[in-house]
């Protein structure tokens, strides 16, 4: 198997570590050959607040990943998350020497550069610049410029920016186990990739990846991304509120949660659930019906922020295709439901076309964003040469370790 052909997704999360191994395919497809995980400690809302034990989170991940797959990884891609990411829509313009008039690369490199002179916070970094439409002399929605000939080049691009630092931490806990990082992607971005079809795309789709500790998601209308964010608040906020409201330790909220929990006030039915002596916990019984109003009035606090947050990037009347719920926490009883009725959208489940493997794996949601960045990691090396790429890896990351 030629090395080439092999791709790591990384994702750092707020509950678990996860490093999924894939094979990228002749046809496109991905193979998943290994798959490592760990509970995550040093990790709150997706941002990194302990070094040492992420660290060392991620080492016990990788050997994991090599163990199950029988591979030695030396280079991962790694999503990003956290509140502090941003996003924004730009144009670009720019003008097609006269001496030329057709449009080459260096052009289509000119005007995503000038789509990006704007003006950021101090503290951040440019993450990702997609492209959504190309304009030629007035022609609109041109998908590739390249050879044509023209006066004027003109390209709509999603820009993603965040916190330098906190981007730097990330790629420094790898650079400490001597990994490599080939790319960094956001977490609905990667996501996205075995969430959706290319026709859901063109039709409009709404991706919202519910994590452990932040919401992260992800709007495309007619193929192209058109809004993004995060919400620093998951699944664990859920747990919180459940510890707090029936004073309950964490571990036993989360377990509650899990085999017990509804977000349906439907399911809100009189009774008792009984836990179990443990030790250090005094058994007790607890009433179904302050469980599932307390995970619903969460729930639904959760998607009317979203709806808000999306509304203000994009119509919802142009989301054709819904809803798609992936993430951990998208497992949980009746949330479906409750989105549905804050948005008034379908939603529906993730498509699994393209993938291969352990069935448990790519049918499990929580999985959904490192598998995502296998598959977004060989649409890359598929579409570009290998100096490109290099240059194209070079351009992110060397802002970030540059030190003047």
């Amino acid at each position: 198997m030629s090395r080439e052909q092999l791709f790591v997704g990384l994702e750092i999360g707020t509950t678990k570590i996860c490093v999924v191994v894939s094979e990228g395919l002749s046809d496109g497809s991905i193979h998943i050959i290994g798959v490592g995980e760990t509970p995550s400690r040093g990790v709150r809302k997706g941002e990194i607040i302990d070094f040492a034990s992420v660290t060392e989170c991620i080492h016990e991940a990788i050997v994991d990943a090599e163990e199950k797959s029988n591979v030695e990884i030396k280079s991962v891609w790694v999503a990003l998350s956290g509140g502090h990411l941003q996003s924004f829509n730009n144009r670009g313009s720019w003008i097609i020497p006269e001496n030329r008039g057709t449009i080459n690369d260096e052009d289509l490199r000119m005007v995503e550069i000038n789509a990006k002179e704007v003006t950021i916070p101090a503290t951040n970094t440019f993450l990702h610049t997609i492209i959504q439409n190309y304009h030629v002399d007035g022609n609109r929605n041109v998908i590739d410029p390249e050879g044509m000939s023209a006066s004027r080049l003109e390209a709509d691009f999603h820009i993603v920016h965040g916190v330098k630092t906190r981007i730097q931490n990330t790629l420094r806990c790898l650079e400490s186990l001597n990994i490599d990082v080939e790319d960094i992607v956001m977490n609905s971005l990667a996501a996205a990739q075995v969430a959706l079809t290319q026709q859901q795309k063109d039709l409009g789709a709404l991706v919202i990846d519910i994590g452990g500790g932040t919401t992260d998601f992800l709007v495309y209308i007619d193929g192209a991304v058109r809004h993004s964010g995060v919400l620093a608040l998951g699944g664990d906020h859920i747990t919180n509120d459940i510890s707090i409201g029936l004073r309950l330790p964490i571990v036993r909220a989360e377990l509650l949660k899990v085999e017990e929990g509804s977000a349906l006030l439907n399911d809100a039915v009189s009774g008792k659930i009984t836990l179990k002596n443990d030790p250090g916990f005094s058994g007790c019984d607890i009433d179904r019906r302050a469980l599932t109003t307390i995970i619903h009035a969460r729930v639904f606090e959760l998607f009317q922020l979203l709806r808000r947050e999306v509304e203000r990037g994009c119509h919802l009347d142009l989301l054709g295709t819904g809803l798609i719920l992936t993430g951990g926490s998208s497992r949980l009883r009746g949330i479906q439901a409750i989105a549905e009725e804050v948005f008034r959208l379908p939603v529906k489940v993730p498509s699994t076309r393209n993938i291969s493997g352990p069935t448990s794996t790519f049918e499990n949601p929580e999985f959904a964003t490192a598998i995502g960045l296998t598959k977004y990691a060989s649409a890359v090396y598929s579409q570009l040469p290998q100096e490109s790429l290099f240059s194209k890896i070079t351009g992110v990351f060397g802002g970030l370790f540059r030190k003047n």
